[in-house]
């Protein structure tokens, strides 16, 4: 049985059969992209996720939850992207090293490089993009530049008191640049080479949990 297409208050929103339950809301005139209401277990997650959204929004800690529910390996960008003794690769390494990581049938890639995030996208099936208010994922980065690093590093890369707090700090001013900008971008990209996929735009802890929840 088909879902039924309806507008109300200017949104397009879709039913499923024999059912009163307002689930998604289809597309934002605002930015062209599809946007989450609710979640039911009829939207379920695909085989080939790109999470995504400003620095600090929380991508790792969803993509480790959302590979424990599904059982889809986690794909974490960031441990990918340096080479021995933080050497930044060129845009050409970076994009063969994606290539790699990205052939397999099943994963959940996280970060938010935006220059290759077309090349993501080409192969997701699923997008979710995490809305975090800007100021907090300043806060968290603040917060992180504090601590001891927790997690893996990138394969030969150490880090020191020093570093950690030089790059977590400016990430904190490169979250307060891009505070106005960012999400527009990002989703911008989303629309222009990841039409095909399915997304999921989480706007608070709440959506996110109940995301994870019906997965």
């Amino acid at each position: 049985m088909a879902w039924s297409l309806f507008r109300q208050n200017g949104v397009l929103l879709s039913r499923p059969p024999a059912s009163n339950a307002f689930r998604y809301t289809d597309r934002d005139e605002s930015d062209g992209v599809v946007e989450v209401s609710e979640i039911d277990s009829v939207f379920r997650i695909g085989h080939r996720v790109v999470v995504t959204g400003m620095a600090g929004a929380g991508k790792s800690t969803f993509a480790r939850q959302l590979s424990a529910k599904t059982g889809l390996p986690a794909i974490h960008l960031d441990l990918h992207f340096w080479k021995p003794g933080w050497v930044e690769p060129s845009d050409t390494e970076w994009r063969d090293v994606q290539s790699k990581l990205l052939a397999g049938e099943e994963w959940i890639a996280d970060g938010n490089y935006h220059e290759t995030l077309d090349l993501r996208l080409e192969r997701a099936d699923t997008v979710v993009y995490l809305d975090t208010p800007w100021w907090v994922c300043a806060a968290r980065a603040f917060v992180r530049g504090l601590r001891r690093p927790e997690g893996q590093l990138p394969d030969g890369c150490d880090t020191t008191a020093w570093r950690r707090l030089r790059d977590e700090w400016w990430l904190v001013w490169r979250v307060w640049l891009g505070r106005r900008s960012e999400r527009e971008r990002e989703l911008a990209i989303v629309a222009r080479h990841g039409g095909h996929a399915a997304l999921h735009v989480l706007r608070s802890k709440g959506a996110i949990r109940e995301f994870l929840d019906h997965v």
